[in-house]
């Protein structure tokens, strides 16, 4: 017999092993990536540096202008806010009240708005100028802007009304700090001039905010002159010259007190009769005052013509009745009673009424 030995195989395991070439695939690939950088950035350096250069030479261009249109700006507000004495005798003069306080406001509102124009045109322009430098196309971001304005446009129109309302008014000087204004709506004295609203004191001493978009008219009683008005009723028997002659002779010694002279601007006028009434006729006398003044000269003057015309012994008032003339009373309903039956002692009510002979007796019992 044969014997047969088996033969054993052995199979060899497979291990893994680090292949030379990856790693020298990806140090390849590295080197390839920064060499790509490297020129990038030798290919772009320059317009990069140029580019800032750019950017920076502009925003400190437009900030150096900003500060000097700015600083114009408050040197020219300031000029206006303290003008010269000689420019108030000039406005005084023409007839407009040089106050202080409104002068500060208007040149500082006017200030407010000429450095916030200025600010947005400067640096709007700024920007839109760096914008392409950095490679953003701008026609995208204006048409945006378009459809943004007209949006925020149809929104805040009242806002942009009152704005530009308030704008206007400081600028054509319609009123200021201190005058009486009637805007239609509201009448006071002006106690803030604002680019969206006005604030006035009314004469009960309440405080109206009125917005500039909705005042449609104003009445500036502080411009100008004002005129004093006074009525006084006479009776028909008075002598119109001898009252004229009172009235002008009490005016005058007013005009030349110190504490008048300056309110009254021109010598005090009888216009004559305005009107005529059933018992009384109404003479009429007026004054050219200082703006503002016309309430306080007119009292004044009521004051001194009433004294002056009872010193000459005219009466004011309605024409007296004479003394003579019946005056007639006129029945009325009430006067007149309905006829009674116990009037008559023979009617049977009267008789009804009269007492039982014999019970009135005392000595009856």
């Amino acid at each position: 017999m044969s014997s047969q030995h088996p033969a054993s195989s052995a199979t060899p395991s497979a291990t893994p092993s680090a292949s030379p070439t990856d790693g020298t695939t990806s140090l390849h690939g590295t080197v390839q990536q920064a060499n790509q950088a490297v020129n990038y950035v030798s290919a772009h350096w320059e317009n990069w540096v140029t580019n800032g250069i750019r950017i920076v030479f502009i925003a400190v261009v437009a900030l150096i202008v900003r500060a000097v249109v700015v600083r114009l700006i408050d040197k020219l507000v300031d000029r206006m806010a303290h003008s010269n004495h000689h420019a108030a005798q000039n406005a005084l003069i023409n007839g407009l009240l040089a106050n202080a306080e409104r002068r500060r406001q208007r040149s500082q509102a006017m200030g407010s708005v000429l450095r916030s124009v200025t600010s947005f045109v400067i640096l709007g322009t700024a920007a839109i100028t760096i914008l392409p430098v950095l490679g953003i196309n701008l026609a995208p971001l204006l048409a945006s802007a378009g459809v943004a304005g007209v949006a925020i446009g149809f929104g805040a129109r009242n806002l942009v009304t009152d704005f530009l309302s308030g704008v206007f008014m400081i600028i054509e000087d319609q009123y200021g700090v201190g005058d009486q204004i009637d805007t239609g709506v509201a009448t006071g004295t002006v106690l803030e001039v604002g680019l969206r609203v006005t604030k006035l004191r009314g004469a009960n001493g309440e405080i109206w905010y009125i917005r500039n978009g909705e005042v449609k008219r104003i009445a500036n009683l502080s411009q100008g002159w004002a005129t004093a008005n006074v009525e006084i009723p006479l009776g028909y028997h008075e002598d119109l010259d001898k009252v004229e002659k009172i009235i002008l002779a009490a005016t005058e010694n007013m005009s030349q007190e110190e504490a008048w002279s300056e309110q009254l601007w021109e010598p005090v006028k009888v216009l004559g009769v305005d009107s005529l009434a059933a018992d009384a006729m109404i003479v009429h006398v007026q004054a050219k005052v200082m703006p503002g003044k016309a309430l306080g000269v007119g009292r004044e003057l009521r004051r001194r013509i009433k004294e002056a015309l009872e010193a000459a012994d005219v009466r004011l008032g309605v024409t007296p009745q004479p003394a003579d003339v019946p005056t007639q009373r006129t029945a009325t309903p009430s006067d007149m009673a309905a006829p009674s039956a116990l009037g008559d002692p023979n009617s049977s009510q009267s008789r009804a009424t009269a007492p039982i002979p014999g019970l009135d007796d005392p000595n009856q019992k």
